[in-house]
């Protein structure tokens, strides 16, 4: 292709699609079946100029044009309470299903991780050494020590904003990092289940894991399942790169990281409610059983979140994803 020849044979078309798109009054019905007709050309225009000539002044002026003409040809659309609604009804708890195969097993292992780890720091006196002095870690462990103060340290007001803070943030860590061919993801889960295991570790060689549970099971149910679930879409979301089945590795990434991004801004609610538990549950005065009971009712509720309306809107075809009409045109591509 030659690319002057290209430029100067359909410049008027691109000049005159401009010219609708920046027009302030309303179009006419003849003006408005121009500017479709207009667009469309454009788009065409655009994928044999990528394909085959792919100069970047001239595409990248291009692409404004068909991104500020789609704007035009469908409209924006202003966010409201219902699209809020819709997804904690329907997208959020759709992606959890869909994504359930990859969650559910993250968790079962870094559990699993998590407990070999205390076993062996519980078993092997001088893997306690290489932590922490011995007087250290009385200190930490003994009743009155830093495990237990660590939740009553600050307001509890504070300190569950602190801890939602934290958490979302190791949340994202797994999520954003995923895509880098699941490693880094891997990664931070397993420094957040080392963190777990080297606790129970310590406080099951004082004799005191029975606390431990007490102080880590309200919250730490609902708090390590929304990370296990970053996790999990965060591993989801590299594989597609290593294999994007029968999608294309661009379709299958934008699809997968749309919801990823759905998931991300629903766990951090699911955090908020973690980090409430763990701010105003954990340190007061109930007893351990209730505490405990509050934990689990969480984790029912979250399961029963995904199982429920998550079951159903898949069943109904939704996958996590934005709706088709908020999703970016495709392109067409050239023969």
């Amino acid at each position: 292709m030659d690319l002057d020849v290209f430029v100067t044979a359909h410049r008027a078309e691109w000049d005159r699609l401009d010219t609708l798109v920046r027009r302030k009054r309303r179009l006419s019905g003849a003006e408005a079946d121009e500017l479709i007709t207009l667009y469309q050309r454009a788009t065409t225009h655009l994928s044999l100029l990528q394909s085959t000539a792919p100069d970047p002044a001239v595409t990248g002026r291009l692409t404004s044009l068909v991104a500020r003409a789609r704007s035009a040809v469908t409209g924006a659309r202003k966010a409201s309470w219902r699209d809020a609604a819709r997804f904690f009804t329907t997208s959020f708890p759709a992606a959890l299903y869909r994504l359930r195969h990859w969650w559910i097993p993250t968790a079962i292992l870094s559990t699993v991780v998590a407990a070999l780890i205390g076993w062996w720091i519980a078993a092997h006196p001088e893997v306690q050494s290489s932590i922490g002095a011995p007087d250290a870690l009385r200190e930490m462990t003994k009743p009155g020590g830093q495990y237990e103060t660590y939740y009553s340290s600050h307001p509890a007001a504070a300190f569950a904003a602190q801890v939602w803070t934290n958490n979302a943030q190791a949340a994202a860590l797994c999520l954003v990092l995923g895509a880098f061919l699941c490693v880094p993801a891997l990664w931070v889960l397993f420094q957040n289940m080392l963190n777990v295991g080297v606790g129970i570790g310590l406080m099951a060689s004082a004799g005191r894991l029975d606390t431990f549970l007490g102080l880590i099971l309200p919250h730490g149910l609902l708090e390590l399942t929304a990370v296990f679930v970053a996790g999990g879409v965060g591993i989801k979301l590299g594989w597609t790169v290593i294999d994007p089945g029968s999608r294309t590795r661009r379709d299958a990434l934008a699809q997968e990281g749309r919801a990823a991004l759905g998931v991300a801004v629903g766990l951090a609610a699911v955090l908020l409610v973690s980090g409430a538990i763990e701010g105003f549950v954990t340190p007061s005065g109930l007893p351990t059983w209730l505490r405990i009971a509050i934990g689990v009712l969480a984790e029912l509720a979250f399961l029963a979140y995904v199982y429920g309306p998550g079951r159903r809107a898949v069943r109904a075809g939704e996958s996590g994803d934005i709706d088709s009409s908020d999703r970016d045109a495709a392109v067409p591509t050239a023969a």
